[in-house]
């Protein structure tokens, strides 16, 4: 992390701003905080005053072609890095002394500073130039000048500008989010996540979005501002940038994990990755964006005000209001009210839960399920499956499996990669002795343990998957097991997660979900929730992101019971463009290009609606490959037709259907030769073959499998 040291600032033009103070000063071009509070010790708040943004990751070391995984290295990778986290956690673990001791150093070094310039200030009329001392600075970071109860000035309104609202994801679709802002010749983009495929999608990986538009606008890029650190926020990160490579903004968690992530690709650039916190205003151009601290189910995340010449748009992100957090504070609801009290040209508002009514429970009643179920089954080993990126889900976990005795081991690649990071970052804090690595797990009796996976999706050839199916390396379930989803079945994964449970169960492992225990809360905000959002900011125009279209048609009644009209609503769908102006908002008929991106494993975009189209073919219905040989030089047939089924039929027991086959194929070819001579024209032949093999076994079996006939000669 690039450490930037403390520097007094004497100068008249570098005041701070007195907490009365309601206006806030903007940036032209740099980056500075918005609240001046004193640091009290937090290990969150360093910087000393004027405060500034001091970037953890100004770089990231481009990876090296060696660094790059294969698929075997990565099953071994899912069996070793527990013993990463356990290195991690004893070497945090060997300093909190010396921590302690340096803090208090640090604080009586603070307090002696402070009383030596109170007597400074008493001589500093006698000193003609006072001498300021001489600090070296790491990757120093320009700071702007504030000055006392005084708004930077805001650029001129030029009569023709319009401000462009760009989905390219998130919109009738769960995940993939997406948008992109632009004013004049600046562009910024908020989040850059990725999709799960849908079924009708064999042997795809990720869904990525298609950003073709910013790839043809890359130089006009002021950066990608990032509300979380989420998959379907930041998954798609490591994709774009192979293509451009603006500096991304987000908070230390979300940078956290995104530095993890790029350590399996290699890119031509090395990313620039701009560490932020609540309250910080990043400068784009004519536009600037405040980070504004909410609630969610991962740590560190953030709404965004972006301030432009025309008004402030704000972006909720995913948030819920949690009056009692697990860590941290409830959602800066002060902030959003004072920027409805300043005005809100456009409210982007998340819909995932639009159709709930009511609050969102808070995470600390998980933490009850919890000890009931800790409680209640203290004969049983507990393997409890949850989102890997729910850090506090995960501390509640080892908290209770501490107070009850119980180790705690890991498992699931993504689940050990996120809680090394946090644990790293400081975001987890685990009891000394309590994690074991996950081959240390036979030394224990089953009710002394506590397994924390991934797979609370039903994601196949996940940790959870592998373990309902016996085949995991290490851990073999049985009925002294008590498995617990501690989470909700995305839209489009539920009959993913029913076969989980269902073969679970099939072998006699008992299985706890939301619909028995309160196991899960959710991290979106419901109705009621959505409402306080809409009266706390009171926007002109209002554009509900982030769900299914039934759940943005849910967000849209919300905002017209709360009084909206209909015409300043806009259900936008992917690369469709709000155009918003002096005279009012719009839908243009310009398209973006936009979509969906398919990565099937190295493989990015090189897989598309043909290719899918024919593995749904050859998963439904099979092949059939014919071979013959003809003569080179006198177009005759040489040997068979041979006929191979593939996913067809059962060749054994179906020779009669076989050899009819064989003989339509026959058939076929000696047509085709008919008045050819030495010439041959194959692409004919083939479509022939193809033609009469397709209407015989439609005919005798009701089913059209893939055709694929193979001439070769001789």
């Amino acid at each position: 992390m690039v450490k930037q040291a403390k520097k007094q600032d004497n100068t008249p033009d570098a005041t701070k701003r007195t907490p009365s103070a309601r206006g806030r000063a903007k940036t032209t071009g740099a980056h500075h905080r918005r609240n001046d509070t004193q640091s009290t010790g937090n290990a969150h708040d360093r910087i000393s005053d004027p405060p500034a943004l001091i970037p953890s990751f100004s770089s990231v070391e481009k990876p090296k072609a060696s660094n790059r995984k294969t698929t075997p290295s990565r099953k071994r990778e899912m069996n070793r890095t527990s013993v990463d986290i356990l290195d991690t956690v004893s070497s945090m673990e060997s300093v909190p002394a010396k921590k302690r001791e340096t803090r208090k150093t640090a604080i009586e070094n603070k307090a002696s500073k402070s009383t030596a310039s109170k007597a400074a200030k008493s001589t500093a009329s006698k000193v003609t130039k006072p001498v300021q001392p001489t600090v070296e600075v790491e990757a120093p970071v320009e700071k702007p000048k504030r000055t006392e109860k005084k708004r930077t000035s805001t650029p001129p309104v030029d009569p023709d500008a319009k401000l462009r609202v760009i989905p390219l994801g998130g919109l009738s679709e769960v995940g993939k989010n997406i948008t992109v802002i632009e004013y004049g010749e600046d562009i910024i983009v908020v989040d850059c996540g990725m999709g799960f495929p849908d079924e009708d999608m064999p042997g795809i990986d990720l869904v990525i979005p298609d950003i073709t538009y910013l790839e043809n606008n890359k130089e006009r890029i002021r950066g990608i501002f990032l509300t979380h650190g989420h998959e379907d926020h930041i998954g798609a990160i490591p994709y774009a940038l192979r293509t451009i490579n603006p500096p991304i903004y987000g908070t230390r968690l979300t940078l956290g994990i995104i530095k993890n992530k790029l350590t399996e690709h290699v890119l031509a650039n090395t990313p620039k990755l701009c560490e932020v916190k609540a309250g910080d205003v990043i400068g784009a151009g004519a536009m600037s964006v405040e980070f504004i601290h909410v609630n969610h189910s991962i740590a560190d995340a953030c709404a965004l005000a972006i301030k432009t010449p025309l008004g402030t748009i704000l972006h909720t992100g995913d948030f819920k209001l949690d009056t009692s957090p697990i860590e941290g504070e409830m959602m800066d609801l002060t902030r959003l009210g004072e920027l409805g009290r300043e005005g809100v040209l456009l409210l982007m508002c998340e819909s995932t839960n639009a159709e709930r009514g009511g609050f969102t429970p808070s995470e600390r009643k998980v933490g009850e399920s919890l000890e009931y179920i800790f409680s209640k089954h203290q004969d049983k080993r507990l393997v409890i499956a949850t989102f890997s990126s729910n850090v506090h889900r995960v501390q509640q976990i080892i908290d209770t499996s501490a107070r009850h005795g119980r180790k705690v081991a890991v498992t699931g690649r993504s689940m050990t990669n996120i809680m090394g990071a946090a644990i790293e970052l400081g975001y987890m804090n685990v009891p000394s002795g309590v994690l074991i690595d996950l081959s240390d797990i036979k030394r224990y009796r089953p009710e002394e343990l506590t397994i924390v996976t991934t797979g609370s999706q039903g994601e196949p050839m996940s940790a959870l998957y592998r373990m309902a199916y016996s085949d995991h390396s290490q851990i073999t379930l049985g009925q002294q097991d008590l498995v617990v989803l501690s989470a909700s079945a995305i839209p489009g994964n539920e009959k993913l997660v029913g076969r989980v449970i269902n073969e679970l169960t099939r072998t006699g492992i008992k299985v706890m979900h939301e619909s028995a225990v309160a196991v899960h809360v959710s991290g979106h905000a419901c109705g009621e929730e959505l409402k306080l959002m809409q009266a706390l900011t009171k926007p002109k125009y209002f554009m509900p992101i982030h769900g299914e279209y039934r759940h943005l048609m849910a967000n849209r009644d919300i905002a017209l019971y709360m009084g909206m009209e209909s015409k300043d609503i806009f259900v936008s769908d992917i690369g469709h463009v709000l155009e918003i102006d002096r005279k009012g908002a719009r839908f243009t008929q310009e398209e973006i290009p936009s979509g969906r991106v398919l990565v099937d494993g190295y493989g990015v975009g090189d897989v598309g609606n043909i290719v899918l189209r024919d593995r749904l073919h050859l998963a439904q219905d099979g092949l059939i490959v014919i071979v013959a040989t003809l003569s080179e030089d006198t177009g005759m047939l040489l040997s068979g037709p041979d006929v191979v089924s593939r996913g067809f039929v059962y060749v054994r027991e179906s020779e009669s259907l076989m050899e009819e086959a064989r003989t339509v194929a026959n058939t076929a070819i000696m047509e085709g030769l008919k008045g050819m001579g030495s010439y041959v024209d194959r692409m004919a032949l083939k479509k022939r073959i193809k033609d009469d093999m397709t209407k015989f076994l439609y005919a005798k079996t009701g089913r059209k499998p893939m055709i694929l006939p193979v001439i070769m000669d001789v």
